[in-house]
């Protein structure tokens, strides 16, 4: 079933027939084109004309979407994760105490 699903950067969209998600990019009006990029990394371009024949429906954004669209900002998760330095990897263990037992 074709659903007549208006392109939206910023927007994932579910392909029914290739049980896959993907995110739009860019729309570039003067090409003609329409810039995603999958789950896995990939990008494609699709054509107008091409788009409303796909088998396509707007979705939810997967659990972890992070790594497709290389976020690494600690607002871009919307949490406080931030990210771990080299010296909290080198500094010396004297602030752990060797208890008594």
């Amino acid at each position: 079933m074709t659903i007549q699903a208006e392109p939206i950067v910023d927007s994932w969209y579910f392909h029914n027939d290739k049980g896959q998600r993907f995110f739009v990019v860019a729309i570039d009006k003067d090409e003609g084109v329409i810039e995603t990029q999958h789950i896995d990394g990939d990008l494609e371009e699709i054509n107008f004309s091409t788009w409303f024949t796909l088998d396509i429906e707007p979705s939810v954004p997967p659990e972890n979407w992070a790594g497709a669209l290389d976020i690494d900002e600690q607002d871009d998760f919307g949490t406080e994760i931030t990210d771990t330095s080299p010296e909290d990897f080198t500094e010396e263990l004297e602030d752990i105490q060797r208890t008594e037992i």
